[in-house]
């Protein structure tokens, strides 16, 4: 589903003990064991939201995140993580879909820790939930800085260097 290009009111970085009204679901539909638990996917979500929202995240396979890329995106293959905002006022209401196989992969080919990869792609779909987008190079760059911040500030390494 398309995103907006809009920034947020408040910058999570800015307000790092902020406590948002968070409501969260996360749903395990993957095969795989070494997903990350709900306290991990709650503490990601809160250090990048900006205001209160109502979000689910679901955990899937390769087959279903085929299934959704192709449906909404016209692609032919998984991606590691979908975006789906349903309302963007308060609470903010959306899901993202993490593609499990897809971000294994991709944490072992980078020679990332898979759970700060998990933590990366959470965070970047929550910045999407709140209207940032990459598909400019400028607002690239301005959600990577973001992303950077938040994930840095958790104490995960920067998400864009490869650590081979």
């Amino acid at each position: 589903m398309p995103t907006r290009n809009m920034p947020l009111t408040k910058n999570p970085v800015e307000s790092p003990d902020h406590e948002q009204e968070l409501v969260l679901t996360v749903q395990y539909v993957a095969d795989k064991t070494d997903i990350p638990n709900r306290r991990l996917f709650r503490k990601w979500v809160k250090a990048a939201l900006s205001k209160p929202a109502e979000v689910v995240i679901r955990i899937v396979d390769r087959q279903e995140g085929e299934i959704l890329n192709r449906d909404f995106r016209g692609k032919s293959s998984a991606t590691n993580v979908l975006t789906f905002v349903y309302d963007d006022d308060v609470p903010l209401l959306g899901d993202i879909v993490l593609c499990a196989p897809v971000i294994c992969n991709e944490a072992q080919q980078q020679g990332k820790d898979l759970t700060a990869h998990y933590a990366h792609l959470t965070i970047h779909g929550i910045l999407h939930l709140q209207g940032y987008d990459h598909i400019r190079d400028e607002d690239a760059v301005v959600m990577e800085s973001l992303e950077t911040e938040i994930i840095t500030r958790l104490g995960y390494p920067d998400p864009y260097v490869i650590q081979h």
